[in-house]
């Protein structure tokens, strides 16, 4: 009897195991979401892409729609972003749930709008409907 329950337990958890992995739900680090796959988020009559790579070299994609009037507006509302305002405006320490320390390793993130590294934070940068956008982690 124990062992078919034990069994049964077994399979159970295997299978909620399973079932989770493929909702592809958010976990929330340091007040971020945290994905490991492609996503789609948020709602709006505009739709960016925000490519996130992080310091292994993975990429997760965000499809993001919205009716925000900035690329900062739209990935702080959707929490793919956290960060502070300093003198030149929003400097971001944590995308999708990755903390660059610029502190202790010299690590930032780069944001780069429609294949340019951009001259403007992501507080200040327009959102084009259709746009494209990175945020990649750098060390240097």
């Amino acid at each position: 009897m124990k062992k078919t329950i034990s069994l049964i337990l077994a399979v159970f958890c295997i299978v909620a195991i399973f079932a989770g992995c493929r909702n592809n739900e958010p976990v929330y680090v340091d007040g971020t979401v945290r994905f490991t796959e492609d996503t789609t988020l948020g709602s709006g009559s505009k739709t960016i892409t925000v490519t996130v790579k992080d310091n292994e070299g993975k990429e997760v994609k965000f499809t993001i729609k919205t009716d925000a009037k900035t690329v900062g507006e739209a990935l702080l509302e959707n929490k793919v972003i956290a960060g502070e305002d300093g003198q030149y405006g929003m400097y971001i320490k944590v995308v999708n749930g990755l903390r660059a320390d610029y502190d202790k390793d010299h690590a930032y993130w780069s944001f780069i709008a429609n294949g340019e590294v951009s001259m403007t934070g992501v507080d200040t940068t327009d959102l084009i409907d259709g746009g494209n956008y990175e945020l990649v982690y750098k060390v240097g």
